[in-house]
């Protein structure tokens, strides 16, 4: 990766765009955190999703992007990303399920992922869950102005180590899915690892926004992809989990874009 380059800033007013549609993608997520729970369908999931993101006059972005035919990306278990909802994916007590959202509004993306215990889940998996989520909020702690773009690689690295040493638990960190660009198109660049040396890539300046995201699994780093050209499974059948956050650069630190109303600070 280059030391220098640019990504793409917006305004404060587009920012401001872009956390309205962010706002549209955290409350679909919390809907469907509270009715993820024992014998609904991972498609009642995705048909929730739809209805509330509609109902915010926005529209899915995931639903036919490159041909995907779901309205969010469920993947349960083994299944690390890009999981498509089906009748026929029923949770059940003790699942894991990562739940990916994205939103178009007014022509401007969010784009946020929950894992969510159905019911009461292991105390490995409630590690794990936990672990990846607190490597996500170290990668926000990251974006702040004059630093760079593997500084928000490098801090996820180190704290989902951390999490290794604290938990006993030899977490595999996904390396060949990582975050990316956001604003008028969902995917954009730069793809942001999550693990590299710090100091390297574009600078962050005021106004750029990034989809910061995270993905361990309890086993091996390795991946597999489904025959359906979409489902991400882990290559030795262990859990995996999945955090996101849209989160733009500010003077002020990071703001999440697509964080719970009262929550948006970094």
């Amino acid at each position: 990766m280059r030391r220098g380059g640019s990504i793409e800033a917006k305004s404060h007013g587009e920012l401001e765009a872009m956390r309205a549609a962010g706002l549209v993608v955290s409350r679909t997520l919390a809907a469907v955190t509270t009715a993820a729970r024992p014998g609904v369908s991972t498609l009642e999931l995705d048909a929730l999703a739809e209805q509330l993101i509609r109902d915010a006059d926005a529209v899915p972005s995931f639903k036919g992007y490159h041909g995907f035919p779901g309205s969010i990306c469920a993947s349960v278990n083994d299944q690390i990303v890009h999981g498509i909802p089906s009748s026929e994916l029923v949770l059940a007590e003790g699942d894991l399920l990562s739940v990916d959202c994205g939103a178009i509004l007014e022509g401007w993306h969010g784009d946020s992922a929950v894992t969510i215990s159905v019911g009461e889940v292991s105390e490995p998996d409630r590690k794990l869950s936990a672990a990846t989520k607190s490597a996500m909020q170290a990668g926000i702690d990251a974006a702040r102005p004059g630093g760079r773009l593997t500084d928000i690689s490098h801090a996820v690295e180190m704290e989902a180590l951390s999490k290794i040493l604290e938990d006993g638990i030899e977490y595999g960190m996904i390396e060949e899915y990582g975050g990316h660009g956001i604003g008028r198109e969902m995917h954009m660049e730069p793809f942001l690892p999550n693990v590299g040396k710090p100091g390297r890539g574009p600078e962050l300046r005021p106004g750029v926004t990034l989809a910061i995201e995270p993905m361990l699994t309890g086993g091996s780093g390795g991946t597999v992809e489904l025959d359906d050209g979409w489902t991400v499974i882990t290559d030795d059948g262990s859990r995996a989990a999945h955090w996101e956050h849209t989160v733009a650069v500010t003077e002020d630190g990071p703001w999440v874009l697509t964080a719970p109303e009262a929550a948006s600070a970094g």
